[in-house]
């Protein structure tokens, strides 16, 4: 937005400086010629040194001349002084302030890199620098974090067109290849791509918070995803063991629904060959000065994990080691999308590999009060 030029503040303050110290001057110069009228009489009789008579004179208006060029020097002294000190003690006052300045520019620009770590005593001016910095850290985060996103997705929707066109090109080179087993493939593929899409679109809706808020039992949700993946499950040789008291929520059903269903299909999916289990857990937490949460903790057998490897599946498009070639391992996005959800309902979410091999994932969402 285009404005028109202003005075600095720096120029201000040390305008405001010096009218402080004249006003201070001034006032100053007032009390003594009150204080010296106070003891000197109107008119006086003045004897001279030599033996001619004295006579009487107007000893105030004497005083006057005398008083007023010495008092004009001292607040012309006072102005110089006020205009010199401001000027240096509004230029250190502002110091720190234009570094804050010189790094908001430097990030418009792009480098989000730059820090202002100001080491001065905590004040007014060190809070925001370090506010200023928390932000630009966690900035440059997220764009890091985009910008991988874009990359990975980019990728991800980059394979099955390129299958798609290796295929196409087959059934145009070799016309007695077969269709149907052509049409399969090209099926498949289709549709992993749509799954990605779709599951963009989830990522980027619940990320933008654009959903109606209403109550919801998460233990309903938790029945409804395992009764929908049950089949899977019994294909697999996973059991599924789902229990629970009633847990009360403020959300979007979809999402929360959807949020459930892929932690119970990422549990089924990663887990172990044969005879792998699940359970599914929902509750209210309360204690202490904490708020009342609901509970929700999904946790299965599977392999091994460490805890470093288990802090970076919630990245978009991050699997496990053995994970990538493991059938129905789906786009990449499931618990992206969990977290993301979690993230706009207010939660927690909370991974943690277990002893025995398997993963232990916890979502807390804030309850909804108890006379709602």
């Amino acid at each position: 937005m285009d404005r028109r030029p202003g005075v600095s503040v720096r120029v201000k303050l040390t305008l405001s400086y010096a009218g402080f110290l004249m006003l201070a001057g001034a006032l100053l110069m007032a009390a003594v010629w009150v204080f010296l009228l106070r003891y000197v009489p109107d008119r006086a009789m003045l004897i001279n040194p030599d033996d001619t008579p004295g006579g009487v004179f107007p000893v105030r208006s004497q005083l006057l001349r005398v008083f007023a060029p010495r008092a004009a020097a001292v607040m012309a002294i006072l102005l110089v002084l006020g205009l010199g000190g401001g000027w240096l003690l509004a230029g250190r006052m502002l110091a720190p302030l234009t570094r804050i300045t010189r790094a908001t520019r430097m990030a418009t620009a792009g480098s989000l890199s730059h820090r202002v770590r100001l080491a001065d005593r905590n004040d007014e001016f060190r809070e925001l620098a370090d506010a200023f910095d928390a932000m630009l850290a966690r900035l440059e985060s997220h764009v890091a974090g985009q910008q991988r996103f874009a990359a990975n997705a980019s990728h991800e929707l980059r394979t099955p067109l390129a299958i798609s066109k290796a295929l196409l090109d087959v059934a145009r080179t070799d016309p007695d290849h077969d269709t149907g087993e052509l049409v399969d493939r090209l099926h498949a593929v289709n549709t992993r791509a749509i799954d990605l899409t779709e599951a963009l679109l989830l990522l980027s809706r619940a990320d933008q918070r654009s959903f109606t808020r209403e109550h919801v039992d998460l233990s309903l949700m938790a029945e409804e995803a395992t009764e929908t993946l049950l089949p899977l499950a019994e294909q697999r040789g996973v059991t599924l063991d789902t229990s629970g008291d009633i847990a009360p929520a403020t959300g979007s059903q979809a999402l929360l629904l959807q949020l459930t269903t892929n932690l119970v299909h990422n549990a089924i999916i990663h887990n172990l060959p044969e005879q792998g289990s699940v359970w599914v857990r929902t509750g209210v937490r309360t204690g202490g000065v904490r708020p009342r949460t609901v509970v929700l903790t999904v946790e299965n057998t599977g392999e091994r994990l460490t805890p470093e490897m288990a802090s970076t599946l919630t990245e978009p498009f991050q699997r496990g080691t053995e994970r990538v070639h493991a059938d129905h391992t789906g786009v990449g996005l499931g618990l992206a999308i969990v977290n993301t959800i979690t993230r706009a309902h207010d939660g927690t979410l909370t991974l943690a590999p277990r002893p025995a091999g398997g993963l232990r994932i916890t979502v807390e969402l804030p309850a909804t009060p108890p006379h709602s």
